[in-house]
């Protein structure tokens, strides 16, 4: 494979809004986490954007889509539920756009994805969770009062599990992932949450390469796409605990289980060893790639995402001193 992948495929887009630096993040060959005999395993730094997230790419095409079909009108107020990644980028939208943004999330998620949309303008409604993780109920009761809040005039709700405009925010990212893997893609491996992103870049690289294997990944905990039980866990922004209105069985070849604890020390091992620094859900990923490379063998090519930046879980017992 030529080249390093790395940096926007279109070149520097100074003069441009902080919109137009979203996407074109690089890609890097994973190297001391992959045990040997494995396929080739490429990650997409998708803290490169502009919050430090992938969730970039589905608000601007979320609230690009509102605006111009008239459900998001001059000062109106964009209305979401959200474990803070899809919150933050939101934010960053309506500030860059100029409107205002009502957030519904939790004391479950960390607190920089809190202050992080905090600062881009968000006002914060939370909700109580049970023992800072994840569970059904908190999900449902984050939706219901995102759903009271968006009854108020002028208000928008983005309602991020039933948006289907989010899918299309993610076929850049699939195209990206073609171009830089230089049309080698044998697998995708990535964590569910509302599933647009695994849907978006699936269809793209489906195209591309109908056999390409697309593998989803869940907590554990709480194995509801295998037809488990919900569980609390504390991956965060995956699994939110029920079946997600934008799953399409039909695209995905395998579902893997990744524990909690397990996608936490990948993680870590991510930031010592290969200078990797995300998040939860991306151990989840990798884990899950090592996974599908070493049955797919050393010819093949796995690709997964490095779904946030490591700086949003700081204070969390991911990274912090224990």
């Amino acid at each position: 494979m030529s080249g390093s992948m790395s940096g926007p495929m279109s070149g520097p887009r100074t003069g441009a809004d902080v919109l137009a630096a979203i996407g074109g993040t690089s890609m890097v060959r994973l190297s001391r986490v992959v045990p040997s005999g494995c396929a080739t395993i490429l990650v997409k730094l998708e803290w490169e954007n502009p919050t430090g997230s992938m969730k970039d790419r589905m608000a601007n095409a979320v609230i690009s889509r509102a605006l111009a079909d008239g459900r998001l009108k001059p000062g109106g107020t964009v209305v979401e539920y959200t474990g803070g990644s899809t919150g933050a980028s939101l934010a960053l939208v309506c500030a860059a756009r100029g409107y205002r943004i009502r957030i519904v999330s939790s004391d479950a998620f960390s607190p920089e994805k809190l202050d992080q949309m905090a600062a881009l303008g968000a006002e914060l409604t939370l909700v109580p969770s049970e023992g800072g993780r994840t569970t059904k109920k908190l999900i449902l009761d984050m939706i219901e009062t995102a759903r009271n809040l968006s009854r108020e005039p002028g208000s928008c709700f983005t309602d991020q599990l039933n948006n289907h405009d989010s899918i299309a925010g993610y076929h850049p990212l699939g195209e990206e992932i073609w171009r830089q893997s230089e049309a080698k893609v044998d697998a995708f491996v990535h964590c569910v949450g509302t599933s647009a992103s695994l849907r978006g870049v699936s269809v793209v690289l489906k195209q591309q390469n109908p056999g390409v294997r697309i593998v989803a990944v869940e907590p554990a905990e709480s194995p509801v796409l295998l037809g488990g039980a919900p569980g609390p866990h504390k991956i965060e922004g995956v699994g939110v605990g029920f079946i997600p209105p934008l799953w399409d069985p039909a695209i995905v070849d395998k579902i893997l289980p990744v524990p909690t604890e397990d996608a936490k020390e990948m993680a870590r091992r991510l930031a010592r060893e290969e200078a990797l620094f995300a998040g939860t859900s991306s151990g989840a990923n990798v884990i899950a790639a090592i996974d599908v490379a070493r049955r797919l063998g050393p010819e093949a090519t796995v690709v997964t995402l490095m779904a946030d930046s490591g700086l949003k879980y700081l204070n969390t017992d991911v990274y912090r001193k224990r």
